[in-house]
């Protein structure tokens, strides 16, 4: 009986943890806190800087190591600049 009562307990004070900790993170994004990862550099000038790249026929892999960024990055970075292009 003791333990079934001990784990009624640890259930309870885990249900208000989550709960306040919902609180809070509502809390911070309200006041504008962004959660995860920074980004590495997704500014205009370095997606611009990309998309010209690419236009003068470097590869992947050259505009990725000049940026500092990854090729997965490189591709959304170029991505994106295909969605904002006029068409």
């Amino acid at each position: 009986m003791m333990i079934g009562v001990l784990g009624s307990l640890a259930e309870y004070e885990r249900e208000l943890t989550k709960e306040r900790t919902a609180l809070k993170r509502a809390l911070s994004r309200a006041n504008g806190t962004r959660f995860g990862r920074p980004r590495k550099a997704a500014n205009a000038e370095h997606i611009s800087t990309a998309s010209r790249m690419k236009s003068d026929d470097r590869t992947a892999k050259d505009i990725a190591k000049y940026l500092g960024v990854s090729r997965a990055t490189l591709y959304r970075y170029l991505a994106v600049d295909q969605r904002l292009a006029p068409q």
